[in-house]
């Protein structure tokens, strides 16, 4: 395989990705609307992201809902293997967003597939950016029930202060790291359309010999990910604030926590999953398989900018977020021999170091807030 199409390409794993295999050897190709949300309005002067692409990539400013657009990467540029990121990716955003995340994320990856069953072409492989997202509610053992996956939290609960999750009615759960066979129940509707997307991508390539991998991304971070987008990134967010000398709002009681990975480790689990044979028809968690809290976050977030601002726990939640979610990476470690390299502390410092270097966008959060609470998302 040597011409990779990087679907969503230009966005914060892809660009990662892009650059590690243009040093590989690849010829990189990749498919991106450069959307405002991510990129600003002038890409070729407002993003790092966009200008951090290697020059000797092959790229096509187009869409993964555009049959015409598909068909010229896929087809005309003769790929032989697809990286598929394109996809809408903000959890909260999603809830209200429902038929823009439906089109792209479930429609962008139907187009692909009934173009790789339906015309000739050289694909070979195909990986899909999954995400921790399809689990819902992580995993949990109730000394009464055994493995149990709890469903949405109770707004009941919730209002009063508690918010761990229940399984019927019990509250005794201890919190265990998700593995790949665990219970698909995701709570949001970007959830729900990267679990379509998977299946999509696992069930059809197989029928017309197309190697397919699913790759369950936990939360990735790093230098290079959007400081303009307020929908996703709580530490592109939180950064934000604490430049800005905004005061952070910590939803629920701050304990609610998530695998935190990354971007380099991310590039090596996506480059392992392509170049092995291994990895065919198999789907991965990545992340770490370590579980680090909110308050964690932002108090390491100050530690690295040197720099406090008033920062308050308001028992404020999103509906369709959840509680924990940690990965059980066991299976990648023993087919890929993928192992994380870059613990928290260190990633949190590169990242801090990064944004330093950067522009501070204007500061969307309120804005993004108040939508939820218009929505009635935001309790």
């Amino acid at each position: 395989m040597k011409k990779i199409l990087i679907t969503g390409g230009a966005g914060f794993i892809g660009s990662n990705l892009s650059r590690r295999l243009v040093e590989s050897g690849y010829h990189v190709i990749i498919l991106d609307t450069l959307s405002p949300q991510i990129h600003g309005v002038d890409p070729q002067t407002s993003s790092p992201i966009f200008m951090s692409l290697p020059k000797e990539v092959t790229f096509v400013k187009g869409d993964v809902t555009s049959r015409e657009d598909l068909e010229k990467v896929i087809i005309d540029l003769k790929c032989d293997a697809i990286v598929h990121y394109a996809a809408e990716t903000g959890t909260g955003q999603s809830m209200y967003e429902i038929e823009k995340y439906n089109h792209v994320n479930i429609g962008g990856t139907a187009l692909m597939l009934d173009i790789l069953t339906n015309k000739k072409h050289q694909v070979k492989k195909v990986i899909v950016a999954s995400s921790r997202s399809i689990y819902g509610e992580g995993k949990y053992h109730s000394k009464q029930y055994g493995i149990v996956y709890p469903s949405t939290r109770v707004e009941k609960d919730m209002n009063e202060g508690y918010f761990e999750p229940t399984f019927l009615g019990k509250r005794d759960l201890e919190l265990l790291a998700t593995d790949e066979e665990s219970k698909i129940h995701p709570s949001s509707v970007y959830g729900i359309t990267k679990q379509v997307q998977e299946q999509l991508v696992m069930t059809v390539c197989p029928t017309i010999n197309i190697a397919p991998v699913a790759l369950r991304y936990q939360n990735v971070y790093g230098p290079g990910q959007s400081l303009s987008n307020p929908y996703t990134g709580i530490l592109s967010i939180f950064s934000n604030r604490i430049l800005s000398g905004n005061s952070i709002n910590i939803f629920e009681d701050g304990n609610e926590s998530r695998d935190f990975v990354y971007i380099d480790d991310v590039v090596d689990a996506t480059y392992k999953a392509l170049e092995s044979d291994k990895a065919n028809g198999k789907i991965y968690n990545v992340g770490t398989g370590i579980a680090i809290n909110v308050l964690e976050v932002v108090k390491q977030l100050m530690k690295s900018y040197k720099k406090e601002v008033p920062f308050e726990v308001t028992g404020n939640y999103r509906l369709g977020d959840i509680r924990h979610n940690y990965a059980d990476i066991t299976k990648i470690q023993i087919d890929l021999d993928f192992h994380p390299s870059v613990n928290f502390d260190k990633g949190i410092a590169n990242f801090a170091s990064w944004v330093q270097q950067q522009f501070i966008p204007e500061d969307k959060y309120e804005q993004s807030i108040m939508e939820m609470k218009a929505k009635g998302l935001l309790k």
